[in-house]
C-alpha cells in the first residue's frame, strides 16, 4: 500500500499540469454494472483555477522517451519517475469510486517504449473497467500521438471522452521547444476520431443497436505563452479544429515555467499568463456560442486582445456604428452582442417585452452588467443625450467603475514574456 501510495502522489502531481478533464457530454447509461457517467450522475468540485477534482487525474506513467522543454516529465528533467500497472489502476478506481471519492477517471500518461506500447496499457486499463469491472462512470481517455488506428478503435469503445494534446499552437512553436514532436501526429487521430463517429452516426440509420464510441466527443489542449504567438494565431488554430474535428472544447493552459535551463521559454519564476488565458476562453465562448466570427475579434490588423477589457467590449468599442441597441425592438443576435448582456439575460428581454416597453430598472433586475451594457443600449426612458460620448471615454468610466479579481493578484506587464 505504502508503494501504491507513493506512485500516486508522484502521478496525480505530474497530471495537474493537463486542464482538458470536463466531463460534459456524455450519455452512457449503467446496465446493471457500477457507475453512472450520464449528465445527472456526475457531480464536479472545482479547484479556484477552473480544474476539475472530481476526476480521478493520473498518468499511467511519468517515464517519457521525449524532452520536450515545456513538460515537467521529460526525459532529461530529474524528477521521481513512477509507474502504475493496469491493474493497479482498475483498482484504484474502483476503490476511489466506491468511497465515494471521485465520479470518474481522467487517465493520460508518459510515452514510454513507444506510442503503440503506451496506447496498448491505456486500452487495457479502460477495458477492463468496462467489460470485468462493469464500470459505467466517466473515463475520459488520452489519444497517445502516433498510435495505430487498431488501438485508438478500440480504446473509442470503452470511454466517454478522448483527447490529445495539440501543446503548442503552431508547429514553429513546437519546434522551437519540442523538436521531435510535430502537429501531424495529433490531426490524425482527431481525424480518425472524428471519421469513426460520423460513419457510426450514419450507419445507425440501418443498425437497431449501433456501439458507443466516444459519445462525450474529443477535446484539445494548447499552452499559451510559452512561445510567442500572438492570440490572432492562437485563435486561428482554435477556430480551424473547431470547424475541422467537430471538438467539444479546446483548452488553453497558461504556461507555468518548469524549466530553467532552455533559454526560449520563460524562466522560473515568471508569472503565469492568467488575464490573458481568461481572454481566450472568453473569446472561445464568443466563437462557439454568441455567434462572432474570428475576423470581427481578431485579425491581421488586430493581433492581440486587449488584457484590460474582455474581447466583446473591446469589439463594440471598435465598432460603435452597430450601437445604441434598441433592447425593446431588437433581435436576440443583436441583443447578445451588446457588452454586458449574456444569453440568458437576452432571453430574459425577449419574453418580458411581450407584456409591455421595458424600463432600465427592469432591465437592471434580469442580470446583465449594467455598468457596461448602458452605454450600448436604450430603454424606453433612457433619457435623450445631446452630446456622445467618445468610445474612449466609455472605455474610461466603465474601467473607473469596474472591479477585477486579478487586479491585486497579477502584477502589472506580467504577460511581456518576448
Amino acid at each position: 500500500m505504502d508503494r501504491i501510495q507513493e506512485k500516486l502522489m508522484i502521478l496525480a502531481d505530474a497530471a495537474k499540469y493537463d486542464v482538458s478533464c470536463s466531463s460534459s457530454g456524455s450519455n452512457r447509461r449503467n446496465k446493471g454494472g457500477i457507475g453512472d457517467a450520464s449528465a445527472s450522475g456526475i457531480c464536479h468540485t472545482y479547484t479556484e483555477d477552473g480544474r476539475c477534482v472530481s476526476l480521478l487525474k493520473i498518468l499511467l506513467t511519468n517515464y517519457c522517451i521525449y524532452d520536450c522543454a515545456f513538460c515537467v516529465s521529460r526525459r532529461s528533467n530529474d524528477v521521481k519517475r513512477a509507474a502504475f500497472t493496469v491493474d493497479e489502476v482498475v483498482k484504484l478506481t474502483m476503490n476511489f469510486y466506491r468511497r465515494n471519492f471521485i465520479e470518474g477517471l481522467f487517465l493520460s500518461s508518459g510515452i514510454f517504449k513507444n506510442a503503440d506500447y503506451t496506447m496498448e496499457r491505456l486500452m487495457r486499463i479502460v477495458k477492463k473497467l468496462r467489460t470485468e469491472e462493469k464500470y459505467h462512470g466517466y473515463i475520459h481517455l488520452k489519444t497517445i500521438p502516433g498510435a495505430s488506428e487498431e488501438l485508438i478503435r478500440e480504446a473509442g469503445l470503452y470511454v466517454d471522452r478522448m483527447s490529445i494534446n495539440l501543446e503548442l499552437p503552431t508547429e514553429a512553436g513546437l519546434k522551437l521547444v519540442a523538436p521531435e514532436k510535430d502537429h501531424d501526429s495529433v490531426r490524425k487521430p482527431l481525424a480518425f476520431v472524428q471519421n469513426q463517429i460520423q460513419e457510426l452516426q450514419e450507419s445507425s440509420k440501418l443498425i437497431k443497436r449501433k456501439p458507443v464510441f466516444v459519445p462525450a466527443g474529443q477535446s484539445t489542449q494548447m499552452v499559451i505563452g510559452a512561445t510567442p504567438e500572438s492570440d490572432f494565431e492562437i485563435m486561428s488554430v482554435a477556430n480551424e479544429f473547431y470547424r475541422d474535428y467537430h471538438l467539444k472544447r479546446v483548452y488553453y493552459s497558461g504556461y507555468i515555467p518548469v524549466n530553467h535551463e532552455n533559454t526560449h521559454l520563460p524562466q522560473i519564476g515568471s508569472q503565469p499568463p492568467l488575464i490573458r488565458e481568461n481572454r481566450l476562453y472568453q473569446t472561445d465562448w464568443l466563437l462557439r456560442f454568441y455567434d462572432f466570427s474570428l475576423d470581427e475579434i481578431l485579425n491581421p490588423a488586430f493581433t492581440q486582445l486587449e488584457m484590460d477589457i474582455d474581447p466583446k467590449l473591446s469589439w463594440a468599442l471598435r465598432n460603435p456604428q452597430f450601437f445604441p441597441v434598441d433592447i425593446n425592438t431588437a433581435g436576440y443576435r443583436e441583443m447578445i452582442r451588446i457588452p454586458g448582456i449574456g444569453r440568458q439575460s437576452a432571453m430574459k428581454i425577449l419574453q418580458a417585452r411581450k407584456f409591455g416597453k421595458l424600463h432600465e430598472y427592469q432591465v437592471r433586475k434580469m442580470g446583465i452588467s449594467f455598468n457596461r451594457a448602458r452605454y450600448f443600449m436604450t430603454c424606453t426612458d433612457t433619457p435623450f443625450s445631446m452630446g456622445e460620448l467618445t468610445m474612449l471615454s466609455v472605455k474610461r468610466n466603465i474601467l473607473k467603475n469596474s472591479k477585477s479579481k486579478y487586479k491585486s493578484t497579477v502584477p502589472e506587464g506580467q504577460l511581456s514574456l518576448f
